[in-house]
C-alpha cells in the first residue's frame, strides 16, 4: 500500500488515496472497538442503496487500524459552494435533498441515536439539574428509525467527476429521528461560521421535508449538549449557549 498521497487530514487521522482505494489511518488514540465500529457502520449504510464509498477492508499499517474503501475522485460539496459562490442556492438545495434521501432509508443494525445522545448527555459536565432536563426533553421526543448520519456537512459529500454526489464519513451514523440529525447539521454551519447557510439550510430543510422549524430547533439543546464533549473552548461556549434556551416557542 502507498501512503504518500495524503487526500484529507482530520482530527488524529488521515486519508491517503493509494490508486482507486481511499485508506483511512487512524492513530493509536482510537480504540479498535470504534474503528471497526465505524467500518460496520459504512458496511450496513451501503445495504440501503445509498451512494458512499464501498468498503473494501480493514486491516493494520505501522501499527495503526486502517479503514480501506473506494476511492471517489471528485470536489466536495464545500469546495465547490467557495469556488462557484453564485451556485450556492442549487447546491445547498442538492445537499438537502441528500439528505432527505438518505432519511428516507432504514437500517436496523444502526445503534440508536436516542441511546447515544442520552449516554452522552450523561457524560458532560453539565449540572445535574441541567441533565434531567435534556434527558426528559430527549425522552419526550417522538421515536423514528431512519437513517441518521450525525455530522452532515458539505464537506462530507463529494461530487465525482460525472456529477453524481457520494456522501463520505459514516463514524457518527445512528437510526432515529431526522430532525435531530437536521439540527446537527445546522450547529455545524454556525460553528463554521455561516450564520446565513445555517439560516437557509434550515429553511429549505423544513420546507422539502414539510417539518415546523419549531420541531427541529426543539431538538438544538439536546443536540448541542451531546456535542460537548468534543471540540475546543469556543465551540463548547457557543454550545452551551445552544443548553441554555429553555423554550423557542
Amino acid at each position: 500500500m502507498s501512503l504518500d498521497r495524503i487526500i484529507a487530514v482530520r482530527n488524529n487521522k488521515t486519508v491517503y488515496r493509494d490508486g482507486d482505494k481511499a485508506l483511512k489511518v487512524f492513530d493509536q488514540t482510537y480504540l479498535k472497538s470504534d474503528v471497526l465500529n465505524e467500518a460496520l457502520n459504512q458496511a450496513r449504510v451501503e445495504e440501503t442503496g445509498l451512494r458512499i464509498p464501498k468498503i473494501l477492508g480493514v486491516t493494520m499499517t505501522d501499527g495503526k487500524w486502517t479503514i480501506i474503501s473506494e476511492y471517489i475522485k471528485g470536489k466536495t460539496l464545500s469546495d465547490l459552494m467557495s469556488e462557484n459562490p453564485e451556485k450556492k442556492e442549487e447546491y445547498l438545495n442538492l445537499f438537502v435533498d441528500l439528505q432527505l434521501e438518505m432519511h428516507s432509508k432504514t437500517c436496523p443494525g444502526l445503534n440508536k441515536l436516542k441511546d447515544k445522545m442520552n449516554r452522552k448527555i450523561s457524560q458532560t459536565d453539565l449540572s445535574a439539574t441541567a441533565r434531567y432536563d435534556l434527558h426528559t426533553r430527549l425522552e419526550s421526543m417522538p421515536k423514528h428509525n431512519k437513517v441518521c448520519h450525525g455530522d452532515f456537512n458539505p464537506s462530507n459529500i463529494i461530487i465525482s467527476e460525472d456529477g453524481t454526489p457520494y456522501i463520505l464519513d459514516w463514524s457518527h451514523a445512528t437510526q432515529g429521528n431526522a430532525s435531530a440529525d437536521a439540527a446537527r447539521t445546522y450547529l455545524l454551519f454556525w460553528l463554521d461560521g455561516n450564520i446565513e447557510g445555517a439560516k437557509r439550510y434550515l429553511e429549505l430543510f423544513c420546507e422539502k421535508s414539510n417539518t415546523a422549524k419549531q420541531y427541529v430547533q426543539k431538538w438544538m439543546p439536546i443536540v448541542a449538549a451531546s456535542q460537548t464533549l468534543k471540540g475546543n473552548e469556543r465551540e463548547r461556549e457557543f454550545l452551551q449557549s445552544w443548553i441554555d434556551v429553555v423554550d423557542y416557542e
